[in-house]
């Protein structure tokens, strides 16, 4: 620790600190604008200038470090002029738009000004002017108004991975530009709006549709990826205008997804279900809410009475909150059926029976911070779960080995040490060869005999060498055919390792789902076999089974063949109105209050950010009066934290019973030949609110799914990059075909969850492919 004095005061810091850091901790404001707590100090904006015992000229507080027994003054008149002076220098060629510019209320340079700006200004040649550029459908850009503070330029190297945008040419002429021809597309642009302290760099969707001084803020939190990151949901006249991130080192840190940050669009949406629906002699009819209350109530106590009970499946999305999933199991239980999943994408269920608790990430989010070998099984990671690659990002710059096995070579923009890459097939066999080089090094027995390639041994003499390690699963394991294998051998290989193992989990209340029991028991039904088994009625909760299951083609057809579908949804899509009976429309995250469990147990509510649109309602009032009028026990809640409290037993900031261990699962590595898809889900086509945000489906993120294979496989199937062909398995559909080294021999890449691929069945298959 060094001692300093600031301002008078004496001040005890850790060695290393620099002076702007001192000054926070003691609670006195610099002003500054190129400094930002999670980037590398530039130094560039130089407003920090502060007074420093025999310095000759004032020095930025952002890159002095701290000596022993320094005098630091910050309100100095030195110190001001100096701060003055920079801020002169700042204002020569700013506009004066501050009334039409969008980060008016909220502009760094605004309020500076206020204090160190002069009334007039000196300045009486022409301003320049800097063309604005082209970043893309999420960021807008008024380049005039930049001040080349840099912050921009290093989020996009250091947090994001890539150098998307860079300064160009020197003195007043200098810029801020991406490359040529280029435009931002990081998985976290959005975050470089937050950056920006001026109104160079504002939201494309958010632009010209409100002032900050009009806005209502409310916190809330993301109900997208397994992360729950916490988020500031502003409002007006009850209509969602813009979200941004709430802090919270422990979870997000200061960082939002693009995902997270833009799908609020979806929330104004021309698809949303604002009046329930009832279907009569084939035609669409809008309804009372009792009257499609009753209609849905008699529906299911109709096939219950005729059919049995076990002819009923639910299919809960896992994005749904806790509440809604704890009352939709009540529900289905009252009636008799255990047939209830959230788990939609999974397709192995074998390890159902043998789990020791809800599996979960195995460790707080925080603690990826303090692991020093890290391996990532089976994960499309900076798409899947941006803020945890990006974690894993900065871990990875300060010396901790990160190595992956999965069916895919993207590039992750992480300091990687080692890498293997195997068909589908392949990934359980590559893992135990893995978990066999561990053992041999530790002298233990394996219990799988494998010869062990050079890039497993290098993953495992990574693994061996660390003090800290961990094991992380991603969804590609958990949608795998050979999930629980993969589980069973990372949960091995972590034990003779001494390592932290777990899931990255997929959505907001992947966890939640197993809390709440929204999975059968007994002899219960689960998502696959509602699909494969057609159910004579289905309960939907805000799912599209042809985009979120497993298989999208048969959810489509076991919906079409059924008695009765009641959708429960936000929206209305063009399938639902196809197969659907009745359409009763429910509030999303931000019309309802509920509770979310991320990936670490951690228990997240949050209150309804606005008022229901038209005549939606919280999904747990409806399922609470559903469960009313089929005189079902337990429905007479008050409040949703009624229902969260039964569920969790009372409040708690984590949940028990998580455990990502399995018995008896037996590890067999079966051969398969033939062409094998790898199936993604993409980020801005995982949800029903992604899939609805007009910016969000504008980005290079959001372009047609391609049937993407390596040279060999091309050559091998006769098809040109660039061909139409036909991809054959459970159906049949065209694309593009797309050449990606990236992509294992003997396996074509596909995505999933999209309107495109939809028909083509099964995630996990063996594929023909012809020239079209």
């Amino acid at each position: 620790m060094l001692e300093l004095e600031l301002d008078g005061k004496q001040l005890s810091v850790p060695e290393g600190s620099t002076v702007i850091e001192a000054a926070h901790q003691a609670g006195v404001y610099i002003p500054h604008f190129c400094y930002h707590k999670k980037l590398s100090i530039a130094a560039n904006c130089r407003m920090c200038l502060v007074q420093v015992e025999k310095a000759p000229k004032p020095l930025p507080a952002c890159a002095t470090p701290v000596t022993n027994g320094m005098k630091v003054f910050t309100h100095s008149e030195m110190a001001v002029t100096a701060q003055k002076g920079v801020m002169e220098f700042l204002l020569i060629n700013h506009p004066l738009d501050c009334p039409i510019c969008d980060q008016g209320g909220e502009c760094q340079l605004q309020d500076l000004a206020v204090g160190y700006g002069d009334g007039a200004s000196r300045y009486e040649e022409d301003k320049r002017v800097v063309p604005n550029k082209d970043l893309g459908p999420l960021v807008s850009t008024d380049m005039t108004r930049c001040i080349n503070c840099t912050r921009c330029v290093r989020f996009t190297q250091e947090i994001a991975g890539l150098m998307e945008l860079g300064q160009a040419f020197r003195g007043d002429r200098a810029e801020i530009m991406s490359f040529v021809g280029k435009t931002v597309d990081s998985e976290l642009s959005g975050n470089i709006i937050d950056l920006c302290p001026v109104g160079a760099l504002t939201s494309k969707p958010f632009r010209f549709s409100a002032r900050t001084w009009e806005l209502a803020r409310r916190k809330s939190v993301s109900p997208h990826d397994g992360l729950g990151s916490n988020l500031i949901v502003q409002v007006k006249h009850d209509r969602v205008m813009r979200v941004l991130p709430l802090e919270n080192e422990q979870v997000n840190e200061c960082w939002l997804s693009d995902k997270d940050r833009f799908s609020y669009e979806a929330l104004n949406s021309a698809e949303r279900l604002t009046k329930p629906m009832v279907k009569q002699d084939g035609q669409w009819q809008e309804v009372d809410w009792n009257v499609a209350l009753d209609y849905t109530a008699h529906a299911l106590r109709d096939v219950a009475k005729n059919h049995g009970a076990e002819s009923i499946g639910a299919l809960v999305s896992p994005h749904a909150t806790l509440e809604e999933m704890a009352l939709v199991a009540k529900l289905m239980r009252g009636l008799g059926s255990e047939n209830i999943d959230f788990r939609l994408r999974q397709s192995d269920f074998s390890a159902d029976g043998k789990r020791q608790g809800a599996p979960w990430l195995g460790m707080k989010i925080a603690e990826i911070n303090t692991l020093d070998r890290v391996l990532v099984v089976g994960s499309f990671l900076r798409k899947d779960h941006p803020l945890l690659a990006q974690r894993l990002r900065q871990v990875a710059k300060k010396g901790t080995q990160v190595s992956v096995i999965h069916s895919a070579d993207d590039d992750l923009l992480i300091k990687l040490f080692a890498k293997a890459v195997a068909a589908p097939s392949q990934l359980p066999a590559m893992l135990a060869q893995v978990l066999k080089a561990v053992a041999d090094a530790k002298g233990a027995n394996a219990g799988v005999d494998v010869t062990v390639s050079a890039e497993a041994k290098r993953i495992a003499d990574s693994l061996v060498s660390g003090a800290s390690a961990g094991v992380l699963l991603g969804n590609f394991v958990q949608h795998h055919p050979q999930a629980a294998v993969l589980n069973a051998l990372a949960q091995q290989l972590a034990g003779l390792l001494g390592a932290k193992f777990g899931f990255l989990g997929e959505a907001a209340n992947s966890v939640g789902g197993y809390v709440a029991n929204a999975v059968p028991k007994g002899e219960g039904l689960n998502a696959a076999r509602m699909l494969a088994e057609p159910r004579t009625a289905y309960l939907l909760l805000g799912t599209e089974p042809e985009f979120d299951c497993a298989d999208g083609a048969a959810a489509l057809a076991a919906m079409k063949q059924a008695k009765s579908v009641i959708v429960v949804s936000p929206f209305k899509s063009q399938a639902a109105l196809d197969y659907a009976d009745v359409l009763l429309p429910v509030s999303p995250f931000s019309e309802t209050s509920g509770t979310f469990i991320n990936t670490e147990g951690r228990v997240q509510s949050f209150y309804a950010v606005a008022k229901p649109q038209g005549e939606a309602r919280p999904a747990w009032k409806v399922l609470r009066v559903l469960g009313n009028l089929l005189e079902l026990d337990g429905f007479g809640y008050d409040s949703s934290e009624q229902v969260r409290d039964e569920v969790l037993g009372g409040k708690a900031e984590f949940v028990s019973g998580l455990d990502n261990g399995v018995d008896g699962v037996a590890v067999e590595l079966p051969a398969v030949s033939g062409i094998e898809r790898v199936a993604d889900v993409p980020i801005h086509f995982a949800d029903a609110l992604a899939r609805r945000a007009p910016s969000l489906q504008a980005t290079a993120d959001a372009a047609a799914p391609t049937a993407r294979m390596n040279a060999a496989t091309l050559a091998r199937t006769g098809v040109v990059a660039g061909d139409m062909v036909n991809i054959g398995a459970g159906g049949t559909v065209s694309l593009v075909a797309q050449l990606d080294a990236g992509v294992p021999d003997n396996c074509v890449r596909i995505a999933a969850a999209h309107s495109a691929t939809a028909g083509l069945g099964a995630m996990f298959a063996n594929v023909t492919v012809e020239r079209a």
